[in-house]
């Protein structure tokens, strides 16, 4: 089991390393179904990185689904060190399955080249995907006080996949994937079939204009309400406090055709301000 455990927390280490450090920030009997959380959602994130047809993805993601259904005792190990971590902390700290169902339907959209269709669409896909992370982390930290910041949530995890999105633009453009909604493409003049070939076309950087906007709304309302998190939930919500400076960084870089990146050392000030002092009142 310790062997697991460490399996476990390396691969968060190695796939996301925000949150990694973010946890090691909670309490020290928490840590490790953290890191079941997010190892858990490294993998399913990760497959269309692996799996290059959406059919063997599709798969994967029902292997998840059935794996967590727990047909079988919930206690019963399935010999995947992520899997077996990951259904001890939903048995352990009551976590609702519907919830990792959710966020499994969610992740199909990522093994298709569909567009996504517009603003509301991407705020539900966020919703189901990295809000559902931190109201579950939340719930691992303190189930009393989580349900309280539900919708701070919901704010928090917009404001994190679509900064997320927007650093993954390059991966995304090269195959041929666009994670803008068509209606904000169209009113930048662009269409998700230009935007993803070549300069993006004359309406690209108007587009991630638009999406930086977005992203900076969802996080001006999460910080609004920050001041109010318990220190209990903090580490759920810190990943957040990198989101200002990733969003900062794109204003100057332009995030259409290179990876921005925070360095290490930036990353760290940022997180140990948070952790330590949590969010200020506007």
């Amino acid at each position: 089991m310790i062997d697991d455990a460490k399996i476990v927390m390396e691969a968060v280490r190695a796939a996301d390393h925000d949150r990694y450090l973010s946890a090691l920030y909670a309490p020290a009997d928490k840590r490790d179904a953290l890191f079941s959380l997010y190892a858990f959602n490294a993998e399913i994130s990760g497959i269309r990185d692996r799996i290059h047809q959406p059919l063997p993805g599709e798969v994967r993601l029902q292997w998840w689904r059935d794996t967590i259904a727990g047909e079988a005792d919930d206690r019963a190990d399935v010999g995947h060190p992520v899997a077996d971590a990951l259904k001890a902390t939903i048995s352990a700290h009551r976590l609702p399955k519907p919830a990792f169902d959710n966020m499994l339907e969610a992740r199909i959209f990522d093994l298709y080249d569909d567009p996504m269709p517009s603003r509301t669409d991407l705020e539900g896909y966020c919703g189901e995907t990295a809000a559902a992370l931190i109201q579950l982390a939340a719930m691992v930290l303190d189930p009393v006080e989580a349900p309280r910041f539900a919708e701070l949530a919901g704010r928090a995890g917009c404001a994190q996949a679509m900064t997320g999105l927007l650093l993954l633009l390059p991966l995304h453009r090269r195959r041929g994937q666009c994670f803008v909604p068509a209606d904000v493409l169209a009113a930048a003049g662009s269409s998700p079939e230009e935007f993803v070939k070549g300069d993006g076309g004359p309406g690209a950087q108007r587009a991630v204009a638009a999406m930086l906007a977005l992203a900076r709304e969802h996080l001006a309302a999460f910080e609004q309400g920050a001041p109010a998190l318990p220190p209990a939930l903090r580490p759920a919500y810190l990943p957040l406090a990198l989101t200002r400076a990733y969003l900062d960084r794109m204003e100057s870089r332009s995030p259409l055709d290179r990876v921005v990146r925070l360095s290490a050392l930036r990353r760290h000030w940022l997180l140990l301000r948070r952790a330590s002092k949590g969010w200020p009142p506007i």
